[in-house]
């Protein structure tokens, strides 16, 4: 007898799953085939009080299911990437969604990157077209510098950048190595966006992708990439100087 309480509330649990995955699909499903970002928004603006109240109840449950879809998003190159990231920091707030996303994004990049190295790889070498041979010669001088600065500013594609290295023989652990640090700063000023856009809801306000790349943003981002670019640099030098 002393066991069917906590058994009903498991049951009740268990049933109630539902309404988390529902959530979360709807909001993918929103980002990736609305008809505008405007809908998006409304949408967020009318339940947002609910929505919020049931990642609360289910937090660890919403946290994974919210992983689980980023990463397949991430391996099936479905765009969307910096609106899903914007609704996570809207729902879990900046650093849950930034420590997630990296995470995800890094599992779902590796996945298709081993993909493309294995049997369906001819495949998927044709979504990579023209954008290959663009690429080539900076994988080729150093690559995990090379693959830093292509994740720390979006030059080219997102699916683009998972796909291309692995048909110009990138080691794995440089590819994981340079994903996994090369998003974190992009990552964070979306989802810190997304943090932010309670208050631009409760305003009313308009909202959009475009409007959280501001000059300073930009600034900072290209200044990580120079960085990331320096060992290129002193590599040239030391070979003009016979080093």
């Amino acid at each position: 007898m002393q066991d069917n309480p906590p058994k009903k509330r498991e049951g009740s649990a268990v049933r109630r799953l539902w309404p988390v995955g529902l959530l979360l699909l709807a909001l993918v499903l929103l980002t990736l085939f609305g008809p505008d970002n405007a809908t998006l928004f409304e949408a967020l603006r009318t339940h947002r009080a609910e929505m919020l109240s049931l990642v609360a109840e289910y937090a660890v449950i919403a946290d994974l299911l919210f992983a689980v879809i980023y990463a397949v998003a991430i391996a099936f190159s479905i765009p969307g990437g910096a609106m899903m990231t914007i609704i996570g920091g809207f729902l879990f707030g900046p650093l849950r969604t930034t420590l997630y996303v990296i995470f995800a994004a890094t599992l779902g990049a590796t996945a298709l990157f081993l993909i493309a190295r294995g049997a369906v790889g001819d495949r998927l070498r044709s979504r990579a077209g023209p954008w290959m041979a663009k690429m080539e010669a900076g994988f080729q001088n150093n690559a995990m510098s090379y693959l830093l600065v292509l994740r720390l500013v979006p030059l080219f594609p997102f699916f683009v950048v998972n796909l291309v290295p692995a048909f110009l023989g990138v080691p794995l652990r440089t590819y994981v190595i340079a994903t996994f640090f090369g998003i974190i700063p992009g990552t964070f000023v979306f989802a810190l966006a997304g943090g932010g856009l309670g208050s631009a809801l409760e305003a009313s306000g308009e909202f959009s992708v475009s409007s959280i790349l501001t000059p300073e943003v930009i600034a900072a981002l290209v200044g990580l990439a120079v960085l990331a670019l320096i060992p290129v640099v002193y590599k040239k030098y030391r070979a003009r100087q016979g080093g």
